[in-house]
């Protein structure tokens, strides 16, 4: 079994004990991961004294609690209090009944699942923001307000490539709170932050914790044809305690202002560990007005996929070893960047003994910006640009400076943007396949319950561990909502007993898991359940994208 099975997506209702676990496409050698609904951060309450550090190499004192400890203690109570008080009103819990009943692998049909979440009042127009992965699939939601009014929801627009959704309740605009939004681009590691939200159905539950990092990027899963992802970027992490039943609650900062929206964690328990992530609320500023206004939103393209430009990466491309910048790995046909001549990479390197990408552009600045890692672009993408708008990027191309100018498009569905732009050192082992996850679509394609749930496997990497294991890949195609996909391979539906729905749940279990490592994979083939035993190999590719 692996360490690490991340719950990011619906949280199950309690009394069923179960919470699942969203994924993506890939080669799968896999890195990030994703987690249950989480909540709470922090950010500063109140003032505090500053005192002489204690002996240390630090010269700069700290600030601390002051001497007068009980006063101090007494006041943050007092602000915590306050805080609780002004934002409780506005948050929602929610539970959303899935439309159809579920498909188990390891025994028989179930009903309805009952997922639970938490949410926040938008406006007084009755609108209600959640994360996408509360909601969906759902059949009925209700939304149960601080005071005990529940009201039937309905789904106004949702957007996976930010995991954010907008429900729409019909009450009295003066029944309704509004929260108030921060600034999360002014947030700063060490600030305090609260999160209110319902774990585990306890409702109006807040948790305390500091900000640990800012500038994470998180993983989503899409239900478009194929589960292809984006990554969420500026995504803040904190070590508040996050559960599930979390996600689409609200973090908050001292003075009650939304700065995130809680909606995953790291966990090897499916519970708090200490790292909770929120998305932030400069993307909540661009994305649930358009969902409001007109049901989606259209995220800026630039239709590249790439990885960060590493010492030993810019050495093999003859650059020097301090050079850094965003590795193009691989161009999207038709796409912006390539209409605007952005070039791939198209060699081979082994690093560590590991084969890796070189040969392409590297992108080190957009708009003047400086671009250290594949990070920092989707972070720019996301906050300064919009569909339609050129962008000038600085790259390098054969050891020479130049620029390229790109007009950025709307991502098309089911495309896959970027993924952290990590590099092998975050990636555990390799399974050696192909694969998406399997939608209704795809099911009833391959005659199979369209409920089931699981990674169908397309292409076997020859000579690889799933390929030693007798692994399948897909032999047919078919074409379904204007794409060809093929059909016909095994679905992998857990891993040692471990459920997996979609291909991103398998990423954090291959993520963490040491190559060597011998594994079960329980697999449908041709209709028939199964176990095929493989041993997980070494990582060959760093460039999920």
């Amino acid at each position: 079994m692996y360490p690490a099975t991340v719950c990011r997506v619906s949280e199950k209702e309690r009394m069923n004990k179960k919470y699942t676990i969203p994924m993506t496409l890939l080669v799968l050698s896999l890195l990030v991961l994703s987690g249950c609904s989480p909540v709470s951060i922090a950010h500063g309450l109140g003032e505090a004294t500053a005192v002489p550090a204690l002996p240390a190499p630090a010269a700069t004192p700290v600030a601390v609690l002051p001497s007068n400890s009980a006063a101090s203690v007494a006041a943050l109570q007092g602000v915590l209090e306050q805080l609780y008080t002004r934002v409780n009103p506005s948050v929602v819990s929610i539970v959303a009944i899935e439309s159809a009943s579920a498909f188990s692998p390891f025994g028989a049909v179930q009903g309805p699942q009952t997922v639970l979440g938490s949410g926040f009042v938008w406006d007084q127009e009755g609108n209600i923001v959640t994360n996408n992965h509360v909601v969906d699939g759902a059949g009925q939601i209700s939304v149960r307000f601080a005071d005990g009014t529940i009201a039937s929801a309905k789904v106004v627009g949702t957007d996976v490539n930010s995991d954010l959704a907008v429900l729409k309740v019909d009450l009295p605009a003066d029944s309704l709170q509004p929260v108030q939004l921060g600034d999360s681009t002014q947030v700063r590691v060490g600030q305090l932050a609260v999160a209110i939200g319902n774990p585990f159905g306890e409702e109006g539950t807040m948790t305390l914790g500091i900000v640990s990092a800012l500038g994470r990027t998180l993983p989503v899963q899409s239900s478009t044809l194929g589960g292809l992802n984006y990554s969420i970027p500026d995504v803040i992490q904190t070590d508040a305690p996050i559960n599930p039943g979390n996600s689409g609650g609200v973090l908050v900062n001292d003075q009650g202002q939304v700065i995130g929206v809680t909606a995953a964690i790291e966990s090897a328990v499916q519970s708090s560990a200490g790292i909770g992530f929120a998305i932030p609320s400069l993307i909540l500023q661009k994305v649930v007005p358009a969902l409001i206004e007109t049901g989606h939103y259209e995220h800026p393209y630039l239709g590249i996929s790439g990885t960060n430009l590493t010492p030993d990466l810019a050495t093999a491309m003859h650059l020097g070893a301090d050079q850094r910048g965003a590795l193009v790995v691989s161009v999207t046909t038709g796409g912006p960047a390539d209409n605007a001549g952005l070039r791939g990479s198209d060699q081979q390197t082994q690093v560590n003994g590991i084969s890796m990408p070189v040969g392409g552009d590297v992108i080190v600045a957009i708009d003047g910006q400086p671009v250290q890692e594949f990070d920092d672009l989707l972070s720019f993408l996301a906050r300064n640009t919009e569909v339609g708008q050129k962008v000038t990027l600085t790259v390098l191309r054969d050891g020479r400076e130049m620029t390229v100018d790109v007009a950025l498009a709307a991502r098309p569905q089911g495309e896959m943007v970027q993924s952290t732009g990590e590099t092998s050192s975050t990636v555990g082992a390799e399974l050696g396949i192909e694969g998406l996850t399997l939608t209704p679509e795809i099911a009833r394609a391959m005659n199979l319950p369209s409920n089931l749930a699981g990674v169908l496997v397309e292409t076997v990497k020859p000579g690889g561990p799933a390929d030693q294991a007798g692994l399948r890949g897909s032999s047919d195609a078919v074409t379904l909502n204007g794409q060809q996909v093929k059909i016909g391979g095994d679905i992998i539906l857990g891993v040692d007993a471990v459920p997996v729905p979609s291909l991103q749940s398998l990423e954090p279990l291959l993520q963490h898991a040491q190559p060597g490592l011998t594994v079960t994979l329980q697999v449908l083939r041709d209709g028939q359940l199964g176990q095929v035993d493989v041993t997980l190999g070494e990582p060959t590719a760093s460039t999920p994208s």
